[in-house]
């Protein structure tokens, strides 16, 4: 849990830091969407090497190694001179986070009896981590330079990464209990490794790999950009708050922004998100319950800008209806996971998930960056819920298939 909260700190930082970067760097949405894919593309591709890493020296060595990597990448941030340094600096940091997930998925499905809670408690810790990295950050921002508050950023990393190393723990205590299974050494060989893969990827499998692909494309599209578009829908609702807070001309008045508030608040709603993704693995079919909540992300999509659009009350609900929607879909995605594979293979599985989920979904940024270049949020909104369509169909295609001797 603290892991998960770690790596989702720093990945849920990165889009407040775009919002200093866009006039830090004269630069324009397009670029840094390309900038935020590279990191954000690494942090899913790393995911399938990072699973197999997982089955062979499990999860500690990998968690570890991973705290360790981050923490270094933020220090070559506060580093950066410029637009390329910042995309190398972020590049080192989705490399080191993309074994996270295998490692710690592994380790709940491998490991907690009542997996479906575990999950959730898991998905929590993440949000804790998903809302509380862009609220420290925007209060640093207050008071420091971008530069500084990235390299303070990278010490919690780093301390956590010797804590770790000192917990102990039983990777494999409820895999008899839950899957009557026993592990088995990872591949060796590329042969080998490709025969893994053909084993792995039933239609079942391949239908879940698709799904999570577009899931991706929706929850990295919408994250990464989603405080200029609250900004803009705040500044319609409600102008600019900052004389009545601060002293004009004040350096916290220049550096305040009340849509990173908003965006803190959204993700924070994630968390009631996640538990209930979590209890709803226990009390019906995953797969199932995934059709529910895809649907819902496709109404929030669609009904976001008019929601927004009639004020600040209407911007709120439209706001947490995301937040919550979004987040419940990961707990009911990796237990769909867990059930379409078997435990022996959980770190190659959890591999090609995230390489899907942040891989492919990785490419939701350079999207989104480069409709809202080009095009309006209204449109942004459009494509969003084509991605969450198409997840529901084949959603639907999966559970029809299960149905199936």
């Amino acid at each position: 849990m603290v892991g998960h909260a770690m790596v989702h700190t720093y990945e849920m930082s990165i889009p407040i830091l775009m919002t200093v970067w866009l006039s830090q760097f004269s630069t324009t949405t397009a670029v840094l969407g390309v900038a935020a894919a590279v990191g954000y593309g690494l942090f899913g591709i790393g995911a399938l090497p990072g699973g197999l890493l997982v089955d062979r020296f499990g999860s500690r060595v990998l968690i570890s190694a991973c705290l360790a990597g981050m923490g270094v990448s933020f220090l070559l941030l506060g580093l950066a001179p410029g637009v390329i340094g910042v995309t190398a600096a972020l590049a080192v940091w989705g490399a080191a986070a993309s074994v996270y997930h295998p490692a710690g998925l592994t380790l709940i499905s491998n490991g907690v009896e009542e997996r479906g809670r575990g999950f959730a408690y898991h998905g929590m810790a993440g949000n804790v981590g998903i809302a509380g990295g862009p609220l420290v950050t925007a209060l640093l921002l207050l008071a420091f330079d971008w530069r500084l508050v990235v390299l303070l950023l990278a010490v919690p990393a780093l301390l956590a990464t010797l804590a770790g190393l000192s917990i102990e723990f039983d990777p494999a205590a409820a895999i008899e209990a839950t899957d009557g299974g026993s592990r088995r050494r990872s591949p060796d060989s590329l042969g080998e490794f490709a025969g893994e893969t053909r084993r792995l990827f039933t239609l079942g499998f391949l239908l879940i790999f698709v799904i999570v692909g577009f899931n991706g494309l929706y929850y990295r599209g919408v994250l990464t950009f989603l405080p200029e578009f609250l900004g803009d829908f705040l500044t319609a609702a409600v102008g600019d708050v900052r004389p009545g807070i601060f002293d004009p001309g004040s350096p916290m008045a220049a550096e305040f922004d009340l849509a990173q508030y908003l965006y803190a608040g959204l993700l924070t709603v994630g968390i009631g998100g996640q538990y209930l993704g979590g209890r709803l693995t226990e009390s019906t079919e995953p797969d199932r319950a995934l059709i529910f909540v895809l649907v819902t992300l496709t109404v929030v999509a669609l009904g976001f800008v008019p929601a927004a659009e009639t004020g600040l009350p209407g911007l709120l609900l439209a706001s947490f209806a995301l937040g919550f929607a979004l987040f419940a879909t990961q707990p009911l995605t990796q237990a769909t996971v867990a059930k379409y594979s078997v435990p022996e293979a959980r770190g190659l599985s959890f591999g090609y998930t995230y390489l899907a989920i942040f891989g492919v979904g990785a490419l939701g940024a350079a999207i989104v960056g480069t409709v809202l270049t080009y095009a309006s949020v209204s449109v942004v909104f459009v494509v969003l819920a084509a991605f969450s369509t198409t997840g529901t169909c084949l959603a639907l295609a999966l559970v029809r298939a299960g149905r199936v001797p």
